[in-house]
């Protein structure tokens, strides 16, 4: 009974407490149903309070534009949009229950006590959230440094001159081994468009963490620099004004970046490290652009920016321009406007936007009109272009390197001048001081023009040993010299004159240039005291000068007559007693040189391929004569066939620093004169250069063992032995340097020891058929190791350049150039052993019409003599190889085992034999370019596909 109570008990009680429990959650769920309204009331009142708040931390975020969200506020904004998204959709259900009729009562109590407590739990959540707004750290700090800030470059892909700049610096900033990239190019030439295009380059986004721009001003500091990449950075430096502490801040903070630094328009020499750029950071880079080139002193690597071609300045201009290019007859006349333009991208914009709103033929016309006259009239952006380009001068920090740019505007715009001749001009006329000697005299010189050219005011022709001078800074300089009370200049070359300068403008000018202008005559008698350059050449049609032309040029230091139709000189020649530069060079129907015994001040003198047949005795009157050119061409071509030579010219010219004599090789008379010349010409104590040629070995013996200066460092030489059908020298044309010591045996014999002894003291050799020699090692590997040129032609008896057995040292170690062309009996380049250190220089080889040459580089070329292992790094600097009509070459090497590391072009045509290339997929990795005949290619064999995939990419089919 007793258990039977218990449990009765027990079971009463839990049915008790299960009724409270449903009567508690009938009372809740009434009570929910009941407070609907309430809480749909309290939960759109803390919602709308919550939105407002989210609403004025945006607002307040957009004052700040360089400032974000903090974490916590991120986080806090995300949940308050997903809240408001819930209480959206609480709305609505309240919505739809309310439209509802009240079916079900049950059912509804339900559903609206559902409904009233998610909202009443929504409601806490969101109070929370209110709570939670408070921030107090704050909600905003300085957003973090985006990778790129874009530019809007100018787009450049449609043009060639400035897009493959572009593609050359990407190639460098992917080069593991170059860290700091120069660009370098005279103002307005478009470094600027460059800089902004490799600021904006998707490529580089990739490739860099963060790319910094900088436009470094002509007033920069190392604070001013800190500032701008500190501000980049976003970097709080606050009360910090060390700058030495600031570059350590900027240090630590790129530390672990890779970074670009693009620095623009540089004007002097920066020292990165008291930047905070210290360099060491991997794969990050600096790219300079300026117009000085010895700013990039430093670079890794340089890239010199040329002017836009014609195609793509047209390009461009038209595109500024717009519709108005359509204009009937507008489109020659713009193409005129394009060329006064220079190829300089900034002028070209400047120009275009003036010319844009000329809306018909005439306003273009005179526009062009104007433009060509903007020395003399005010024209709207070429001035302003021009003041910047005048910095350039006014910077310079001497009068006389300030005189030799203005000089320059005497030749036409792009001519090429020869520099040697530029230099004598600049010597005679006292702009390069303190140099009496010609040699240091020429050393001066070639500093100030390196100095005009690395700022720009100058430029490098393609020709070599040549400069000119654009279109724009001529045009500049000759407005600086006629606001110049002595440096006046009037100008009127390669134009036809139908007349020359009147009376005034010879009385008022300084220097006068009229060559290349069809002139015909000349004034009888000019009053020009004050004349010091006279430039007359390439006048063909001046045919005659009257007598008393020069009666009142007392003054005149330089005269240049050269390429002019004279048959004869004024008898007033003797009244140029203050002359010191004479250039009558090509007038071919000159025949004497009368009157110039008087000029004892001429220091130049330069009667090369003129009718003179003989020696004139004249020249040995110039006692101050420091250089001398002529020719020996038509000697002997008189009426009586007689060879005209007078005793003592030459040793009478005891300060003759440089002499040059030319000769025709088809005409032999000269050969009984240049020995005479040759032993006159060995006993002169000053001369330091010398340009001849012997007419045969005994003649070069004799000259070598008198002269006592041949064999010195500063001595320059160009030796040709023998006949020849050319008296050029045409390996040094192969060179972007000029070579001081040349020799050339022409149709020579055996191994004479006077010519190793020249071989041993020259840079370039020219060996033309030559006979009795097998290999050219027999002139002694010692004699030829200085040798950085070498040709080999026509040479019947050479079998191989080089037998590495005769002497165990190095060989051709200094060798850059080999040109060997039309050797029958070549069967290798080398012969047994190859010494370390042999053609560890050599950079271009071409080997033409060697019919029995089998391979080019044996394996002894690509072994250490030591101990006979495999080298790769063997031909480290070689860059192009060129293959000619070689009809049996198997093979360029044994097999892909070299590394190739610097060969960037090859040339291959009429070697059917050669059926493999020494390249695999990780080998020769610069090279560019492979040209051939596509036949040829296609009958190649390859190791794999891949690699025939990797090259023909690269392949110019002939």
């Amino acid at each position: 009974m007793l258990g039977t109570e218990i449990v009765g008990s027990a079971v009463a009680a839990e049915v008790y407490k299960d009724g409270r429990r449903i009567v508690n959650s009938i009372n809740q769920t009434v009570n929910y149903a009941h407070d609907l309204k309430k809480h749909y009331k309290r939960l759109t009142d803390i919602a709308e309070k919550l939105s407002a708040r989210k609403e004025d931390i945006v607002a307040e975020a957009n004052k700040y534009k360089t400032k974000q969200f903090t974490r916590e506020c991120q986080v806090w904004m995300s949940t308050v949009t997903k809240s408001e998204e819930d209480v959206q959709k609480l709305k609505t259900k309240y919505e739809k229950v309310r439209g509802k009729k009240r079916l079900w009562r049950v059912f509804h109590h339900r559903f609206h006590a559902k409904l009233s407590k998610c909202m009443a739990e929504k409601c806490d959540e969101l109070h929370i959230l209110w709570s939670d707004a408070k921030f107090e750290r704050g909600m905003m700090v300085e957003k973090l440094p985006e990778c790129v800030r874009i530019m809007h470059a100018p787009k450049i892909e449609d043009k060639p001159s400035l897009h493959c700049v572009v593609e050359d610096i990407l190639s460098l900033l992917r080069d593991g081994n170059v860290k700091k990239i120069g660009l370098w190019g005279m103002v307005g030439i478009g470094k600027t468009t460059i800089t902004q295009n490799l600021n904006d380059n998707k490529d580089i986004a990739k490739m860099f963490d963060i790319v910094i721009w900088v436009h470094v001003s002509r007033e920069w500091s190392v604070e001013k620099l800190q500032h701008v990449i500190i501000d980049r950075l976003k970097l709080n430096m606050e009360g910090i004004t060390n700058v030495d502490e600031i570059a350590w801040r900027i240090s630590m903070e790129l530390e672990c970046k890779r970074y670009l630094l693009l620095l623009d328009e540089v004007w002097h020499i920066l020292d990165l490290k008291k930047i905070g750029i210290y360099g060491n950071q991997k794969d990050s880079k600096v790219v300079l652009a300026t117009r000085y080139r010895h700013i990039c002193h430093e670079m890794d690597a340089l890239i010199i920016m040329e002017r836009m071609s014609e195609v793509d300045a047209w390009k461009m201009f038209k595109e500024i321009v717009g519709q108005n290019i359509n204009i009937s007859g507008v489109e020659p006349i713009a193409k005129l406007v394009v060329r006064e333009c220079a190829g300089l991208p900034l002028l070209i914009d400047r120009v275009a936007t003036t010319f844009k709103f000329k809306d018909n033929v005439h306003l273009w016309r005179d526009g062009l009109i104007r433009l060509r006259r903007w020395r003399s009239i005010k024209v709207q952006g070429m001035d302003e272009f021009i003041e910047c380009l005048k910095f350039c001068y006014e910077d310079l920090d001497a009068d006389n390197k300030k005189y030799c740019f203005l000089y320059t505007a005497l030749y036409p715009e792009d001519y090429d001048i020869y520099i040697d001749y530029l230099l004598e001009c600049w010597k005679a006329e006292g702009f390069i001081h303190d140099a009496d000697d010609f040699k240091v005299a020429r050393g001066k010189g070639h500093t100030i023009l390196d100095e005009l050219i690395k700022v720009s005011l100058l430029e490098r022709s393609k020709k070599m040993n040549h400069v000119s001078m654009n279109k724009v800074l001529r045009n500049m300089a000759l407005k600086i010299s006629s606001q110049s009370e002595g440096f006046k200049i009037l100008v009127k070359t390669q134009e036809e004159l139908q007349e020359p300068p009147n009376e005034e403008e010879w009385q008022q000018v300084n220097r006068i240039s009229l060559m290349d202008s069809k002139l015909c005559i000349l004034p009888e008698l000019p009053d020009c005291n004050n004349l010091k350059t006279l430039l007359l050449q390439k006048n063909n049609d001046l045919k005659v000068i009257p007598n008393g032309f020069f009666r009142y040029m007392q003054n005149l230091l330089v005269l240049d007559l050269h390429g002019t139709g004279i048959a004869s000189l004024p008898s007033s020649m003797s009244c140029l007693t203050c002359l010191r530069a004479l250039y009558l060079n090509s007038c071919i129907n000159l025949m004497e040189l009368n009157y110039l015994e008087e000029l004892k001040h001429l220091e130049v003198l330069d009667i090369q391929r003129t009718g003179i047949n003989h020696l004139p005795i004249q020249i040995g009157y110039l006692i101050r004569l420091k250089c001398l050119r002529m020719s020996l061409s038509n000697f002997g071509l008189g009426k009586s066939g007689d060879v005209e030579f007078h005793q003592n010219v030459f040793t009478n010219l005891s300060l003759l620093e440089e002499l040059r004599i030319d000769v025709d090789p088809n005409n032999r008379r000269w050969e009984g004169v240049v020995k005479s010349i040759t032993e006159e010409v060995a006993t002169l104590k000053c001369l330091t250069s010398l340009s001849i040629v012997f007419p045969d070995v005994d003649c070069l013996k004799s000259f070598i063992l008198t002269s006592s200066l041949w064999k010195e460092m500063h001595f320059t030489f160009h030796f040709s032995v023998g006949s020849h059908g050319s008296s050029s020298y045409h390996i040094q044309d192969c060179f972007e340097y000029q070579i001081r010591k040349c020799f050339k045996l022409a149709n020579g014999e055996g191994v004479d020891p006077t010519i190793s002894e020249v071989l041993a003291n020259s840079e370039t050799s020219e060996l033309i058929g030559h006979k009795g020699a097998s290999r050219l090692s027999d002139f002694g590997i010692g004699n030829i190791n200085k040798m950085r040129g070498c040709l080999i032609e026509g040479c019947d008896d050479i079998e191989t350049i080089i037998d590495g057995d005769s002497e165990r040292r190095s060989a051709l170690e200094n060798l850059e150039k080999m040109y060997i062309n039309n050797v029958p009996k070549l069967e290798s380049i080398w012969e047994g052993p190859v010494h370390g250190g042999s053609l560890a220089k050599l950079t271009s080889l071409t080997l033409m019409k060697c019919p029995k040459l089998k391979k080019i580089f044996c394996y002894g070329i690509i072994t250490k003599f030591e101990n006979n292992e495999f080298d790769p790094k063997v031909l480290p600097k070689l860059k192009t190889l060129e293959l000619y009509d070689l009809p049996k070459v198997e093979s360029i090497c044994t097999d892909d085992s070299l590394e190739w590391p610097s060969l960037e072009n090859i040339k291959i045509s009429m070697c059917q034999s050669l059926t493999r290339l020494p390249f695999n997929c990780e080998n020769a990795v610069n090279l560019r370019c492979i040209e051939c005949q596509q036949l040829w290619w296609s009958a190649l064999v390859w190791n794999e596909d891949t690699i025939e995939q990797r090259l023909r990419s690269i392949c110019i089919f002939n």
